[in-house]
């Protein structure tokens, strides 16, 4: 995987489980933006092949497989809530005028945001913005959902409360969660396995469930992420 000749990610191979949290992590430059844009179909890998459901990702011109929750929320800063949210359902759906707002009315109220159809982007806390994106992420009702660092510029507290509401909508819609993150709480939270990518390596260093790789992992760099430690420094008394 990269761009224009340039290899940044080679030899990765892995699966996702239906239903289940996924976490992508790394420390900066180690590729899990390249990741990512590759696995929702902006990209197509150099070599080898992405499939979701036994057929590669697209968003091209039919509706997408998947939802996507972007860092930033990226909401559309001169349309409402409602409308944000109703956007992919008037893109890809004919339903009609009335079907959608049920749709989104029903998608924010799942998100805990019933009441803030009217409001506008500039007008939400970061937290609601989030939540917001993910009820858009969630509008066409997709099994699979993409989050690119959700907790990123969040205060503890509200970081937490996401990853409550994360949890709920695993476990109430059975959505299968990829996430990139390293916000270890977050990690430990909601992460039934993840992906540890490296820089150097440019590619997958560690695959598994989050607290077996803190506690059992011997590569030092999986140690030095998972337990907040400098490099090297594990090995001192």
């Amino acid at each position: 995987m990269g761009f224009e000749g340039r290899v940044l990610l080679e030899n990765i191979e892995f699966e996702v489980e239906r239903g289940e949290i996924f976490a992508i992590l790394g420390g900066s430059g180690s590729g899990k933006s390249t990741l990512l844009r590759h696995l929702i179909g902006l990209v197509e890998p150099m070599a080898g092949e992405i499939l979701v459901d036994g057929e590669p990702p697209s968003l091209g011109s039919h509706a997408p497989s998947c939802g996507v929750l972007f860092q930033s929320g990226a909401l559309f800063g001169s349309m409402s809530l409602a409308e944000n949210v109703a956007l992919p359902l008037t893109t890809w759906t004919e339903l009609t005028p009335g079907e959608i707002d049920a749709v989104v009315r029903s998608k924010l109220r799942l998100v805990g945001l019933g009441g803030f159809e009217d409001l506008m982007p500039a007008e939400l806390s970061g937290g609601m913005k989030k939540r917001a994106g993910i009820a858009r992420a969630l509008a066409l009702e997709p099994e699979l959902v993409y989050l690119d660092e959700p907790s990123a510029g969040l205060d503890p507290v509200t970081s937490a409360e996401l990853d409550d509401l994360l949890l709920t909508l695993n476990r109430a819609l059975g959505t299968t969660l990829v996430v990139v993150t390293h916000e270890l709480p977050s990690i430990f939270a909601i992460a039934q396995r993840c992906l540890m990518l490296d820089r150097d390596a440019k590619g997958v260093i560690a695959l598994g469930a989050p607290r077996d790789l803190r506690e059992h992992s011997r590569d030092p760099r999986v140690l030095s992420f998972f337990n907040r430690r400098p490099p090297g420094h594990e090995a001192q008394s």
